[in-house]
């Protein structure tokens, strides 16, 4: 269980699926095998197969104990929902409550859910499957969504010709949670309580947010999909495939990189494989990720 001290702060990971899910050519259009040749000594295993060019990516959330409170970032994929445009993430059953109780943390006791955007990987969670209906899986919480995110898969959901929005996972784990009055829909950026704050980190989704965590002169970055993979750190242009505005995406990307290297703010990301967390150093014009 990867754990981590921020301050007053306890972080844990809770892991939902660990593995080979996309191929790395077709995740970044701007992969080059001989680009990554030197930083294999690094990326096998936890990172990367060359074996079968494929990605290893995990599929976490992250716990936050502070102040006697139990704040969630971020909610995977969840189970018994239906994705069969992503087969590997299709009615999942995955132990994911066992290890979120393990860590010391029960669906009621959760005080916040925080989610850095919208799409189905990052939002399952929020609900489960009750009686054949979606409900809130933390019915104490109150859920963080952006305004921003919040309304452009809404109207994508409301659209006759685009929707269903992502995948679905609008309609099953999101807007459950609004009809059950939990949500708080932040318009910009915003300061959560004591500890939070959000800024806005557009590109690989409208309103994709950045969310900081800061206690006793340390602080932690959850960055969701600013970045997904480690090898971004040495390429920061390289975008996802599912990046819906690569340049932005690139320009949050590196101020990113820039931020938790000038802070020393540990880097708290969502797909990173093991050890799962890492610090920021400048190298030249460059950056290289330091791992714990």
């Amino acid at each position: 269980m990867t754990t981590a001290t921020i301050g007053a702060a306890k972080i844990t990971r809770i892991e939902e699926t660990y593995g080979f899910f996309f191929e790395a050519r077709k995740f970044f259009a701007g992969w080059r095998d001989e680009l990554v040749a030197e930083h294999l000594s690094w990326m096998v295993p936890n990172h990367y197969d060359p074996a079968t060019g494929y990605l290893k990516l995990s599929i976490h959330s992250w716990l936050i104990e502070i102040g006697g409170k139990k704040i969630l970032i971020d909610t995977c994929i969840g189970n018994h929902k239906s994705r069969a445009a992503r087969p590997f993430w299709n009615q999942l059953d995955t132990p994911y409550l066992s290890r979120l109780a393990a860590a010391g943390a029960r669906p009621e006791e959760i005080d916040m859910v925080m989610c850095t955007h919208l799409h189905v990987d990052h939002v399952g969670w929020n609900t489960r499957l009750d009686n054949g209906r979606w409900v809130p899986t933390f019915p104490n919480a109150r859920y963080v969504f952006s305004k921003i995110d919040y309304d452009y898969f809404l109207a994508i959901e409301r659209d006759p010709k685009k929707g269903p929005a992502i995948m679905g996972a609008f309609g099953d784990s999101v807007l459950p949670v609004v009809e059950a009055g939990l949500a708080q829909i932040v318009d910009g950026a915003a300061a959560i309580e004591e500890h939070f704050k959000i800024e806005p980190a557009p590109g690989h989704t409208p309103g994709h947010v950045l969310i900081k965590l800061a206690s006793q002169n340390a602080q932690a970055f959850f960055s969701g999909d600013i970045i997904h993979h480690a090898i971004q750190v040495y390429h920061p242009t390289w975008n996802s495939f599912a990046c819906l505005d690569p340049t932005t995406a690139a320009r949050s990307r590196l101020k990113l990189l820039e931020d938790c290297a000038g802070s020393g703010a540990l880097l708290a990301p969502t797909h990173f494989g093991a050890p799962h967390l890492c610090h920021i150093d400048a190298k030249g014009e460059g950056f290289i990720p330091r791992f714990r």
